[in-house]
């Protein structure tokens, strides 16, 4: 299908390939000035930032990534944990000729934006994470929680199993994800039915893709473990915590706390789970007000 695109997107940004050491990344770069990586959640691709990537690429050079595993990367058997992703895009930065970068992350995008920002603390200028639960960093929350926990929490189990999940989901695709979209916005149509067909044909397009998705999930032994060893130090970079009001509100900014000193909070009033598409013009305004600091 043809990607429906602000007006002028396409005037500014390109779409290419970046091959690494036995991996190929998919990125969407464009803009001038310093470097800006925008890291997607799941289960989207770099198209999740669409809304915000014009007025960003006025001041900075935007790189929208699809991480292994996603859209048109790569989709290795292993290497699904933070550390190694975040070592990918640490690659990919520098063969797009950036050697200090700031980086956003969404949803499974903080993971890697945390692990970036900790393990390669002088490549990274300043973070920001929305929508933040990051494992083995926030809290554990008890198996046995709240109805509203469990909404929001229930799929962190069902993502890791391995290979049911895939066998209950192949030809459900739409009702499994399009469930997601609709239940964590602020309401049902907030992310358009064409960015859900393009999300819905990444993750059916391609075989593996769908095994892919569930595999960030299935690492985080792995994660946790490193977080672990990460929450000992603290990052020394500023970092800009955004939480959606009617989804995690404050969440993601405590959830930073516990991991660096220099945190600023923003809860975006009337957003659900995904503050770049639901509320673009205002976590625009935001982001550069941290960024221009």
């Amino acid at each position: 299908m043809t990607l429906p695109l602000p007006d002028g997107f396409t005037d500014v940004f390109t779409s290419h390939f970046v091959e690494l050491d036995g991996l190929r990344l998919h990125a969407v770069t464009g803009g001038h000035g310093p470097a800006l990586l925008l890291v997607g959640g799941w289960p989207q691709t770099w198209y999740a930032w669409r809304e915000v990537m014009p007025a960003l690429a006025r001041e900075h050079t935007v790189v929208a990534v699809d991480s292994r595993g996603a859209g048109l990367s790569d989709k290795p058997d292993d290497g699904y944990d933070a550390g190694t992703l975040a070592a990918d895009l640490v690659a990919l930065m520098t063969a797009l000729g950036h050697d200090r970068f700031d980086v956003v992350g969404h949803d499974i995008g903080t993971w890697t934006s945390y692990a970036l920002a900790a393990d390669h603390p002088e490549r990274v200028r300043r973070v920001a994470v929305l929508e933040a639960v990051i494992p083995g960093l926030s809290p554990s929350p008890p198996f046995f929680g709240s109805a509203a926990a469990n909404q929001k929490l229930w799929q962190f189990g069902f993502n890791r199993l391995d290979g049911l999940n895939v066998e209950l989901v192949r030809g459900r695709e739409r009702v499994f994800f399009g469930w997601q979209f609709a239940t964590k916005a602020a309401t049902p149509t907030a992310i358009p039915s064409y960015a859900v067909d393009v999300y819905l044909d990444a993750l059916t397009a391609d075989p593996r893709a769908l095994w892919a998705s569930f595999e960030y999930y299935r690492a985080l032994d792995t994660t946790i473990a490193q977080n672990q060893k990460r929450s000992r130090t603290r990052l020394t970079q500023p970092v800009l915590a955004v939480g959606g009001a009617l989804w995690s509100g404050p969440a993601a900014a405590q959830t930073m706390r516990l991991a660096a000193d220099d945190v600023t909070e923003v809860v975006l009033d009337d957003c659900g789970h995904y503050p770049a598409e639901e509320q673009p013009a205002r976590f625009t305004e935001v982001l550069e007000d941290f960024l221009r600091r």
